[in-house]
């Protein structure tokens, strides 16, 4: 696992994204596209159309790093809203890393008395 720090924002890129795009042409799309430093630190997610890969693109003050997650059965859960950008939190993008619905997990079951 890679250590994100706390403070880091996650913005999630909505619509679909060609995943044949390369870090380079990522950032270019945060700059131009979402109006964003990629190089400021944020987390950057995008989905390709199918919706089982996304790739995360990261800048941590040394390098910049892209990371990509493909699920074998299911899709990510992605906003439906189209041509603009949401935040999640880093929990948030836990959720969505593990295919699980980010908007609203199900929380287990806790006991209120001990006995």
């Amino acid at each position: 696992m890679i250590a994100v720090p706390s403070g880091v924002r996650v913005w999630i890129a909505t619509g679909h994204t060609d995943m044949r795009r390369g870090m380079n042409s990522l950032a270019l799309l945060v700059q131009e596209a979402l109006r964003r430093d990629p190089h400021g630190g944020d987390l950057y997610v995008f989905r390709g159309k199918s919706g089982k890969l996304i790739k995360i693109l990261w800048h941590d003050g040394l390098g910049m790093s892209l990371y990509a997650k493909r699920l074998e059965r299911g899709r990510f859960i992605w906003p439906a809203s189209r041509g603009e950008t949401v935040t999640i939190t880093l929990a948030q993008l836990g959720y969505l890393l593990e295919g699980i619905d980010w908007r609203m997990p199900q929380h287990t079951w806790r006991p209120t008395a001990a006995g």
